[in-house]
C-alpha cells in the first residue's frame, strides 16, 4: 500500500464533523410536560349532575315505603362445600327483624347442599313449596307459561338469589313458576320440615312468625310506596276518599366523603428548576389528576355511596345468555324512564359489540362534547375502567337516570372552599419545614345519591370473554 493510500484510509476512519452527542450540550432541548398513564376519560365525573351541599350532608326524603328483605344471601365456600352465614337468613322477608343468632345458626346448619346440572328443574309449577332455595352459585331461569302455551322466561336468578320463601309463613304455598338451571348450580335448601322442627323447639321463632303473619297487608302501589287513596270516574255525589302523603320517618343522609394527600416539593427544586416549566405546577397537576381518578373509583365502588353498592335488588338484572346482548340492554332500559347513560368497562363494550355483530346489528353513536360515543337506543355508552372485572371474566353494566329535577342520580360536593382550584377541590399551602420542603394539602370532597330506587339499574355477571 502506498503512502497516499494510507493517508486516505486514515482520513476515511477519522471523525470529520462535530458529533450529535457533543452538539446537544449547546442546544436547547424541546420537552413535553410530564405524562401520566393513569389518566382516563372520567366520563362519570363529567356527565354526573353535581349538587351544591351546604353543611356537608345531603338528605334524601322519599315517600313512605313498606320494604321487606330483598337483598342477596352470602355464603362461605370451603373446597366443594358451601355454608350459609346464619345472619344472612335475615334477608328473607319473614325473618327480616329476627335477631336470635343461635336459632338462625341452627337453621343454617340444617340446610342441604344440592347440585343441579344445566337444564335440570329445581322446582316445578303447581307443586307444593317444600323448602327455601338459596342459590349459592350458578344461573337459573324462572319459567312460566306464555299467552299461547309456550314457555316464557319471567326472570333470571344468579349467585345470592333465593326463592320459595313463601313456605316460611304458608304451609300450603305452591310454586307459581318453574325454575330451571341454565348453568351448573349449587343450591342450599332449607326444607320446610326442618324449619318446623327448629320452630317447635324455639319459642322466640314461633312468636316472631306469628307476629309477622298477624301484620295486616299494607296497601301499596307497584313501587312499594304507601297508597294514596283517590277516586276517579264517579258519577253523582259519592263520598270522596281523604288521604295524605306519608314520608319516610328516617330518611337517608349522605355525608360528603374526602380524598386527600400532602404534596411535598423542595424549595431548591422550585427555585432553581422552574424553567421552562413550573415544577410546582406540574407536581400539583399530576397529583390532582390522580385524586380525580380516585374520586371516580370511589363513586363507583365505595361501600356506602358507590353506584355498584346502592342499586336496589329489583333493579339488578342478569344477562339471559351470559354475554351482554341487545336484549339485555333493552331490558335494562325498560326498568326506568328517561335513562341518560350507560357506564361499562371498555371490555364490556367490546363484548356488546361482538354480540351485535353476530346479529348483524350496527349500534349507533351520539356526539357528546364534540366526540362520537357509541350508543344503544340513543342512550350513550360511556367507558369506565373503574367498574371491576372479576377473575372469572365477569363485570357489570350500569344504566341510570340523572339529575335532581328528574329524580335521578346526582353527585354531591361543596364549592366555595378556601384555596379552591375548582368546585369541591382545593390546594392549601401548609408551609415550609426545617428541611426546606414546601407542603400542599390537596383535598376533594364528594359523594353520590340515588334519589329514587329506579334511577339506577345494573346488569350483573356480564361475561366479557366469550368469542363464539
Amino acid at each position: 500500500m502506498s503512502v497516499g493510500e494510507e493517508i486516505r484510509t486514515e482520513q476515511a476512519g477519522a471523525q470529520q464533523s462535530l458529533a450529535t452527542g457533543a452538539a446537544r450540550n449547546l442546544a436547547t432541548t424541546t420537552k413535553s410536560t410530564p405524562q401520566m398513564q393513569e389518566i382516563s376519560s372520567r366520563w362519570l365525573l363529567r356527565r354526573l349532575p353535581w349538587v351544591q351541599v351546604q353543611g356537608g350532608t345531603y338528605r334524601v326524603n322519599r315517600r313512605l315505603s313498606y320494604s321487606v328483605g330483598d337483598g342477596r344471601v352470602t355464603f362461605v365456600k370451603t373446597g366443594d362445600q358451601v355454608q350459609l352465614i346464619p345472619a344472612e337468613l335475615g334477608e328473607l322477608p319473614a325473618l327480616r327483624t329476627y335477631e336470635d343468632l343461635e336459632v338462625l345458626g341452627e337453621l343454617a346448619r340444617r340446610c342441604e347442599q344440592r347440585e343441579f346440572a344445566p337444564g335440570e328443574t329445581l322446582a316445578s309449577f303447581g307443586s307444593r313449596v317444600d323448602g327455601v332455595f338459596l342459590l349459592a352459585h350458578g344461573r337459573a331461569e324462572k319459567v312460566g307459561s306464555g299467552p299461547y302455551g309456550d314457555d316464557s322466561v319471567l326472570g333470571v336468578l344468579a349467585d345470592g338469589s333465593y326463592f320459595g320463601d313463601a313456605c316460611v309463613l304458608d304451609q300450603e304455598a305452591i310454586w307459581e313458576y318453574t325454575t330451571r338451571a341454565v348453568t351448573s348450580c349449587t343450591v342450599l335448601v332449607l326444607p320446610r320440615r326442618e324449619l318446623e322442627a327448629v320452630a317447635a323447639g324455639a319459642e322466640s321463632l314461633r312468636t316472631h312468625l306469628a307476629q309477622v303473619q298477624a301484620i295486616p297487608q299494607q296497601r301499596t302501589n307497584k313501587y312499594g310506596e304507601k297508597e294514596i287513596d283517590l277516586s276517579a270516574g264517579h258519577v253523582g255525589e259519592p263520598a270522596i276518599p281523604a288521604t295524605f302523603v306519608d314520608y319516610e320517618p328516617s330518611p337517608r343522609e349522605y355525608e360528603l366523603s374526602v380524598a386527600q394527600t400532602v404534596l411535598r416539593v423542595h424549595t431548591r427544586v422550585a427555585d432553581l428548576y422552574n424553567q421552562p416549566m413550573n415544577q410546582t405546577e406540574q407536581q400539583l397537576r399530576l397529583t390532582v389528576e390522580a385524586l380525580k381518578e380516585r374520586q371516580e373509583y370511589e363513586l363507583v365502588n365505595h361501600r356506602e355511596f358507590g353506584l355498584l353498592n346502592n342499586c336496589e335488588y329489583d333493579q339488578r338484572l342478569q344477562p339471559h345468555d351470559g354475554a351482554p346482548s341487545p336484549d339485555d340492554l333493552d331490558e335494562l332500559l325498560s326498568r326506568r324512564r328517561g335513562s341518560r347513560l350507560f357506564l361499562a368497562h371498555p371490555r364490556a363494550i367490546a363484548a356488546f359489540g361482538r354480540e351485535c355483530n353476530k346479529r348483524g346489528l350496527y349500534p349507533g353513536s351520539v356526539e357528546v362534547d364534540g366526540r362520537p360515543v357509541p350508543s344503544w337506543r340513543g342512550v350513550p355508552i360511556f367507558p369506565c375502567d373503574k367498574i371491576p372485572v372479576s377473575e372469572a371474566g365477569t363485570t357489570s353494566i350500569i344504566c341510570m337516570r340523572t339529575g335532581e329535577e328528574d329524580s335521578g342520580v346526582v353527585g354531591l360536593r361543596q364549592s366555595g372552599l378556601p384555596d379552591e382550584i375548582e368546585p369541591g377541590l382545593s390546594v392549601r399551602f401548609m408551609g415550609i419545614n426545617e428541611q426546606a420542603i414546601m407542603s400542599y394539602l390537596v383535598t376533594a370532597y364528594y359523594s353520590a345519591a340515588v334519589l329514587v330506587p329506579d334511577a339506577l339499574g345494573i346488569l350483573e355477571n356480564v361475561e366479557i370473554g366469550r368469542w363464539r
